[in-house]
């Protein structure tokens, strides 16, 4: 699909989808503009730029982007990302396009727009139907200025791709064969990689000649093709579409390359990709549960422990560094099977990346052909499975008396922006319902019966959480049963803290030179250093589970903060709430003291005093999984994030503190990674380190606002509330 870009400009085709009334989703093709903050889209391809768009929307501070992953529509396999109001989010466009790179620069481009976009959130959207236009009515309100900051605004997004965090690999050279570089992942006390597990983890590292785009679709490919260069796989499917970046996978393996007299092995796996910055792709899997695909007759089914790829683009993007892994209990009895036999066999398993390499070095210069099958088709129930002309045809005649009946009783201030980017001919205007497929996840016999706390779904997430409180899902925890609904306890102090660092479900606080900064030079030479002091001090934390929301934890009666304020001293407070959905909602909350006056500081004053807008493009975590499994490690990474353009934040401005309420499960992408991590939580030392983002030469160097250190987690642990 051709598309283009320029500075301040980025065209091409799209793909709208749209929701019929019945559940189902459709999409239409249209010719997408983008000029500066302005949105226009066309039946084709404009002739010159004073033809006049079939529709128009202006983007401005309010507007949001969010990364879908991949789906399928009548077998075409389109990546899907949506655009949304926060003010009201139910003024959405979802958009797809046809690769995941296209889908990134459309992603980045109408990001950066509606962050330069217009300064007046708070004005009426009217819409003009007859023409399709939407402008902006700015005689009803007081024009507000956002203070956003967009002083040196390109090094928001151009940081360098080197992780931000030191800690040493734990990958251990053991050989190498057929091109590839072969690791195991050594222990902690295994400094030179002499021990073998039984079950080790094995990488397998080599360039191939191709985009990461490209290799990215061959491996996600369950295809027949796939046979070409995969020597070990036999068929496989999808068991269930989870969301657009996590599906539950059956791949059956064939037994010729298997030792003599070993069974056949079958693998059920969650799958759970995203794409970097940088454009590196990365594919998990481990293996799991699940209740539509039991074990089959006449196979063994293998447990993947850990595994997946990371393909990342070299040389100018002509080449791509290709790491596989995988950690695998082949579940063998045979007294023949000695430790070493399994080790062997996963070393054949990543050295199918050398067969695909040789692939690709054939396939040069004779076009690649981008592997797209039918492996949604099964699991897809909510999308149209049926022949969509006839339906479409009869949703026109119904949808024009819709529109005309809600356009009697609408106000104009009632339009919005991005809906009527739609085309009305071919959608309802009524505001759509969570679609069937959120409620096929929320009552799938993997949601009952997996293991691994179940998030909302994209499309229902705003009401679920809005309505949390009374709409609890169909089933409670057993440390629910019997409490006291009079049961309160100490905010701030519900989790354990443990300096020694040897017990489990408690917090310490994590070693700032750790962590990278940007230092005192960072605009010349673009090099971070380390970090050598917080700014606050941590005392205290919160490991709470509700069946709603607990926001504003700093105003509760009782709590850390609400004692401190009862004394009328000088402390301000700094809290940081990350707030998983789930079976029920987590909260984790972190509490930081500044002794020092606020006024001392004018980048965290200005942070504390500042609109949500200024917030949201300073606000950063730097993760970091120091003791884990390879796979959680990979997931969440070692890279700085501005937390406000990935996740929703809700900041609450008390008398003496300031708490941010992170919404981790308004992300499809964060919902993955944070499911993949509650699976292994128990198994985990996660560290984290929290700043805000330094832009001009006054502010630098940068200075970490506070670190912590969570031991081993546990959800079961978690104190419940009220």
């Amino acid at each position: 699909m051709e598309m283009s870009q320029t500075d301040g400009r980025m065209e091409g085709w799209l793909y709208t989808i749209r929701h019929y009334r019945f559940g189902l989703q459709f999409s239409r093709k249209r010719y997408f503009l983008l000029l500066d903050n302005n949105l226009k889209s066309f039946r084709s391809v404009p002739s010159d730029q004073n033809e006049e768009p079939d529709r128009r929307a202006s983007l401005d501070c309010c507007i949001r982007v969010t990364d879908n992953g991949r789906e399928s529509f009548h077998r075409k396999i389109l990546f899907i990302f949506t655009l949304y109001n926060t003010s009201n989010h139910l003024d959405q466009l979802k958009l797809g396009a046809s690769s995941p790179e296209e889908a990134a620069k459309w992603i980045r481009s109408l990001q950066n727009a509606s962050q330069k976009g217009f300064p007046f959130p708070d004005c009426d959207f009217v819409s003009h139907a007859e023409k399709g236009l939407v402008k902006l009515d700015l005689s009803k309100r007081t024009r507000r200025k956002v203070s956003v900051d967009w002083t040196n605004y390109s090094s928001l997004n151009v940081e360098t791709i080197a992780p931000d965090v030191i800690a040493p690999s734990p990958w251990k050279i053991f050989g190498c064969q057929n091109g590839l570089r072969l690791f195991k992942e050594a222990k902690d006390w295994d400094s030179r990689g002499r021990h073998w597990d039984d079950h080790p983890a094995i990488m397998a590292v080599g360039v191939i000649d191709g985009t990461s785009e490209e290799i990215f679709n061959t491996l996600m490919s369950l295809d027949p093709l796939r046979s070409e260069w995969d020597f070990c796989f036999y068929k496989g499917r999808v068991v269930e579409h989870l969301d657009g970046h996590t599906d539950i996978i059956n791949v059956q393996l064939y037994s010729d390359w298997l030792p003599w007299g070993m069974h056949r092995r079958d693998l059920l796996l969650r799958r759970y990709w995203r794409r970097e910055e940088d454009g590196t792709y990365v594919i998990l899997c481990h293996s799991v549960y699940h209740k539509k695909c039991p074990p089959r007759r006449g196979y063994v089914r293998a447990c993947v422990k850990s595994g997946g790829y990371v393909v990342t683009p070299v040389s100018k993007g002509k080449q791509s560094l290709v790491k596989h892994m995988v950690a695998i209990d082949w579940r063998s009895w045979n007294l023949y099977m000695r430790p070493s036999s399994s080790r062997s066999i996963t070393i054949r398993v990543v050295e199918t990346l050398a067969a695909l390499r040789e692939m690709f070095k054939a396939k040069q210069g004779h076009g690649f052909a981008e592997f797209v099958s039918g492996e949604f088709l099964e699991t897809k129930s909510c999308l149209s499975k049926i022949n969509s002309r006839p339906l479409i045809t009869e949703a026109k005649r119904v949808d024009l008396a819709l529109v005309k009946a809600d356009e009697m009783e609408k106000p104009s201030s009632a339009g919005n922006s991005l809906m009527d980017l739609n085309d009305v001919s071919d959608e309802f205007f009524d505001v759509p319902e969570p679609s069937e497929f959120d409620s096929l996840i929320d009552n799938s016999p993997f949601s009952q019966g997996h293991s691994q706390l179940k998030m909302p779904s994209p499309a229902g997430i705003v009401k679920k959480l809005q309505d949390l409180a009374n709409n609890k899902k169909g089933y409670m925890d057993l440390q629910e049963v019997g409490m006291d609904d009079k049961t309160t306890f100490f905010y701030g102090a519900t989790l354990q803290k443990d300096p020694n660092l040897t017990m489990p479900c408690s917090w310490s606080t994590a070693d700032p030179s750790t962590f990278l900064i940007r230092g005192e030079n960072y605009l010349k030479n673009r090099q971070k250093v380390k970090a050598n002091d917080t700014l606050m001090q941590m005392i205290g934390a919160d490991w709470i589970s509700s069946d709603k929301r607990e926001d504003d934890l700093g105003a509760r009666l009782g709590g850390l903060v609400h004692e401190y304020a009862a004394k009328g001293g000088p402390e301000f407070f700094f809290i940081v709430n990350m707030q998983v959905p789930g079976s029920a909602m987590y909260s984790l909350a972190l509490y930081y003291l500044l002794k020092t006056p606020l006024e001392e500081h004018p980048l965290l004053e200005s942070f504390v005093n500042g609109d949500d807008a200024y917030r949201n493009s300073r606000f950063k975590l730097i993760p970091h999984i120091s003791k884990g499994s390879w796979i959680v490690k990979q997931s969440v990474g070692k890279k700085a994030c501005l937390v406000g353009q990935a996740l929703e934040i809700r900041y609450t401005r008390g008398k003496n503190y300031l708490e941010l309420d992170v919404d981790v499960g308004s992300s499809t992408v964060a919902r993955g990674v944070t499911n993949l991590v509650l699976g292994y939580l128990t198994n985990l030392v996660i560290e984290m380190a929290f700043l805000i983002q330094a832009n001009t030469e006054n502010e630098l160097p940068e200075l970490l606002l506070g670190t912590c250190r969570l031991n081993y987690l546990d959800v079961s642990k978690s104190v419940q509330e009220r």
